[in-house]
């Protein structure tokens, strides 16, 4: 030992390991749209996070369409002009798409309201949730990437405590914090682990989908609107018009009838596209690039939202069928929800999940009145142009609903109307609830 240096034994070593790795207040399980938010938001308030993504960003992600309301998120993160800098194609609107090629009158987002969140993006999720990572990395959160959480520590009255995690050299290592969120995406950590996850009752589709280079896109305005076209009977095509002439075309329909003659998914894909004149003829004159990639299980929610020292948010907590691109505003909107409810817990030192339940019911307020929109949408009688030439007056409510304004109570007018042309779902019990881990 040269002179002037103090021994430290193995042991003390150990512990000063163990309380480094403890120091933190909050720990985020992945980095997607749900953790970078939370993350970010519970950082700049001065909470010590650390979040562990299981990937390398930047990476490839699914879900490029954006509702209206994510703007207010973004307003909230700052990031309103990182959108405007990396420039994504604005989405003035969406519109349906009968299956011998009749288009609906688009519903312009600007007509219910000019406010600024009346234009929305179609984004490259690469680009888009790397903005957010360095967002929250930016407002003081410590991003781990390349490490997977394994599993969860628990105290012996069962409550959460900490994760296992592995890194890129296959080390694991135990972190310890006062909260655990659970944003593990469709890994679904938490909710897998202790059999939380329901499949909705009829939502179980498959989605099929690639990329078209120089496909058509529609003039004006509606260069890129989000197009949901119909597959009669079956499901729905999306087509989702991006930045650098490529377009996004996606198929969603039941498992039985897209396998019903080939389980080859671009076979499958090309038959398809003969069931739609307007996707038919939009794609006529692009060329597919790029590999079909495939994803099943749509629609899920974990029975609890919450349980001792562990919150669930993203889809790692629920996922509806993307119709109306619910995906990335429900993660965005969960995540900003999910920070307010643990500072208030973190500020008051109340941590039990008891504190998240109102956190849990106000989600899933708000995703049973997406849920029964998608619901209908799936009904052979229902149709928007049927349910706008009876209610024209109704026309703004349900434009209200596809912008995403789903946490204010007006909409029992709205479904009132829907249930006269076809059923509408029950509201499923599950996810309002906290559980006990013991």
């Amino acid at each position: 030992m040269s002179p002037g240096s103090t021994f430290i034994s193995p042991q003390t070593l150990m512990d000063l390991s163990q309380a480094a790795q403890s120091d933190w207040e909050v720990i985020v399980i992945g980095a997607g749209p749900a953790g970078a938010t939370t993350a970010a938001l519970l950082a700049r308030t001065g909470h010590k996070v650390l979040v562990l993504e299981k990937e390398k960003f930047p990476r490839y992600h699914i879900g490029e369409s954006m509702m209206p309301f994510c703007w207010f998120t973004l307003e909230r993160l700052g990031l309103l002009g990182e959108m405007e800098k990396i420039g994504f194609q604005e989405k003035h609107s969406v519109q349906f798409v009968s299956a011998d090629g009749v288009i609906s009158k688009p519903f312009y987002f600007f007509e219910n309201d000019e406010h600024p969140s009346s234009v929305t993006w179609q984004v490259e999720r690469k680009e888009f949730d790397q903005m957010l990572v360095n967002r929250a990395r930016e407002d003081g959160a410590d991003i781990r990437e390349q490490h997977r959480v394994l599993d969860v520590i628990r105290s012996e009255n069962g409550a959460v405590t900490g994760v296992i995690a592995e890194d890129a050299s296959s080390t694991r290592h135990e972190f310890r914090a006062k909260i655990i969120v659970d944003a593990s995406g469709r890994d679904c950590l938490v909710s897998s682990k202790n059999r939380w996850r329901k499949r909705d009752p009829q939502l179980n589709k498959v989605a099929i989908w690639t990329y078209f280079e120089g496909a058509m896109r529609d003039p004006g305005l509606d260069a890129g609107s989000t197009t949901v076209a119909y597959v009669p009977e079956k499901g729905w095509f999306w087509y989702i018009p991006m930045r650098n002439n490529l377009v996004s075309v996606g198929i969603v329909a039941d498992r039985d009838y897209l396998y019903r003659d080939s389980r080859d998914p671009g076979e499958i894909f090309t038959r398809e596209i003969s069931e739609n004149a307007w996707i038919k003829e939009h794609l006529s004159v692009g060329k597919a690039v790029g590999e079909y990639q495939v994803t099943g299980e749509y629609s899920y929610r974990s029975n609890f939202c919450a349980a001792d020292g562990v919150v669930l948010v993203g889809d790692a907590f629920a996922f509806l069928d993307p119709v109306f691109s619910s995906g990335v505003f429900l993660a965005l909107k969960s995540g900003e929800l999910a920070a307010d409810a643990i500072h208030g817990a973190l500020e008051s030192g109340d941590l039990p999940a008891e504190h998240f339940q109102q956190y849990g019911e106000e989600l899933c307020v708000a995703i049973e009145r997406m849920r029964k929109i998608v619901y209908a949408f799936y009904h052979p009688e229902f149709s928007f142009g049927k349910l706008v030439k009876r209610h024209p007056d109704l026309r703004p409510t349900l434009t209200e609903l596809l912008v995403g304004n789903l946490f204010v109570d007006k909409f029992d007018e709205l479904f009132e109307a829907i249930s006269e042309i076809c059923e509408l779902p029950g509201e499923l019990p599950y996810g309002r609830q906290v559980a006990s881990l013991a």
